[in-house]
């Protein structure tokens, strides 16, 4: 556990200064067809510090945490940030003060220092074992076990002083098999908890009814068809959904970006989806049930909050960090995160999904005459436009409102205002995704989400 050198230092700070403690620990073994091919452990910590005046930031980090070290690295932050304001001459006010914000939130949660490697290793091996005896189709497999382990101690000069932990542990479970014309098809699919890996995985058996319904998809699949190319009705599985939420939507709703000319900076408080669609970004609490990855006091020492974003279909706000918050006129909700001791908080999604609405999933389905159940995406991207790309591993013809044949991969494309215009139905389920990094110039662990949605898409096709 990080010791508080950060607090005896406040007494230096002259402008508004962020100095934040952090260590990261990773552990991963990957299994290959039964032969492990990975096995790591990493650990990445520091200290480091930011420094506002005048419109600019001037920052500094170090590998070393001791008192010296502290104080060696506010000294050169301030320094930095005292060159970039003599030499730039911004003349920007001083950030607005946090007032009536608590000093400091202590946020326990279950350690994952003493969680020793073998447990991943046994726990993988056992889960290959149980697949191999188990999916006697299979050409080929790959078992990931990982954890993610991160601790921060934060001590601002105005806002709220933290100290965050939180472990995250993981298992992916990658399937391969042949057509019958000798092509190899895949699935994955990933398990996640926020929490100590020997807990949150104790028994493969557990993870066996998710491992059948995926084999099964894959059997499905390697007997599929290709997608009839075009603007097609379909109905987007939840994940896939939160996919959308996220890379499509959410990049172009961060505040930066939309200084930088995202599609959202000339569509605030307008109609930007159907009325069946509401989107948030959510702190730490959703829908009565703590968030996959809660966040309760960002990096920059502000109180989360949740942020709306689409509400009835309308664009009602953005994602800030405190210096975009005061150029809108807005309050700063908690979205500024940094990932690694080194790196500076840039505006960040926390748990980003669409709200669920009345339907039923089935009856989202039985209302298609003609169009694809769009099931699992291995990847995704978009641009400030909006305009997106997915990759479509897993989807289903659905013929007179009855799942027909798998499809084989394909992706689906278009501007995500323009597709969410589109959906007319939305189902009462809600589905999580913490598996994954966003890679906005910096990795970051995220979730996102949704339910299912019936819209026009463009597919491809062959």
């Amino acid at each position: 556990m990080l010791q508080d050198f950060l607090t005896p230092q406040k007494q230096n700070f002259c402008d508004h200064t962020e100095l934040r403690a952090q260590i990261n620990k990773n552990r991963r073994v990957t299994m290959l067809a039964g032969n492990m091919v990975a096995n790591t452990q990493s650990e990445k910590g520091g200290v480091s510090a930011r420094v506002y005046r005048g419109g600019t930031y001037g920052f500094a980090s170090g590998a070393e945490y001791t008192p010296e070290s502290v104080k060696s690295v506010l000294a050169a932050a301030t320094e930095n940030a005292v060159f970039m304001d003599t030499n730039i001459k911004k003349g920007e006010p001083p950030l607005p003060s946090l007032k009536g914000a608590p000093e400091k939130v202590e946020l326990k949660s279950p350690i994952a220092e003493d969680v020793k490697q073998s447990a991943l290793i046994d726990y993988a091996r056992a889960l290959d074992e149980l697949i191999v005896k188990k999916y006697k189709k299979l050409t080929g497999r790959t078992i990931v076990a990982d954890l993610l382990y991160k601790e921060k101690l934060l001590a601002v000069s105005d806002g709220t002083d933290s100290h965050f932990f939180q472990p995250r542990a993981m298992v992916y479970a990658f399937l391969t098999m042949e057509t019958s014309d000798g092509v190899p098809v895949e699935l994955f699919k990933s398990f996640s908890h926020v929490g100590r890996f020997d807990e949150a995985f104790k028994d493969p058996h557990a993870l066996e009814e998710e491992l059948d319904n995926l084999y099964k998809a894959l059997c499905d699949k390697s007997e599929g068809v290709f997608a009839n190319a075009g603007v097609r009705k379909c109905v987007m599985h939840p994940d896939l959904a939160g996919m959308l939420a996220h890379e499509a939507v959410g990049h172009t709703t961060e505040a930066d970006l939309v200084l930088g000319g995202s599609v959202a900076g000339s569509a605030l408080n307008k109609q930007v989806a159907s009325e069946l669609v509401s989107m948030t970004d959510f702190a730490h609490t959703a829908f009565g049930e703590t968030c996959p990855l809660p966040i309760y006091v960002d990096d920059e020492g502000t109180i989360a909050e949740d942020a709306p974003l689409i509400k009835d279909g309308v664009l009602v706000g953005y994602m800030h960090n405190r210096e975009t918050a005061r150029h809108f006129g807005v309050k700063p909700q908690g979205n500024a995160r940094a990932f690694e001791f080194s790196d500076e908080p840039l505006i960040r999604m926390r748990n980003t999904v669409i709200h669920p609405g009345k339907n039923k999933l089935d009856d989202l389905i039985a209302s298609v005459d003609d169009g694809y159940y769009l099931v699992k995406t291995s990847n995704g991207q978009a641009d400030s436009t909006g305009e997106f790309m997915f990759g479509i591993d897993l989807g289903y013809e659905i013929k007179n409102g009855k799942l027909g044949k798998a499809i084989r991969e394909t992706t689906i494309s278009g501007v995500a205002f323009e597709m969410l215009k589109t959906v007319d139905m939305v189902s009462d389920d809600m589905s999580w995704e913490i598996g994954g990094f966003c890679g906005k110039k910096q990795a970051m662990t995220t979730s996102m989400g949704g339910p299912a949605l019936r819209c026009d898409i463009n597919i491809g096709g062959r």
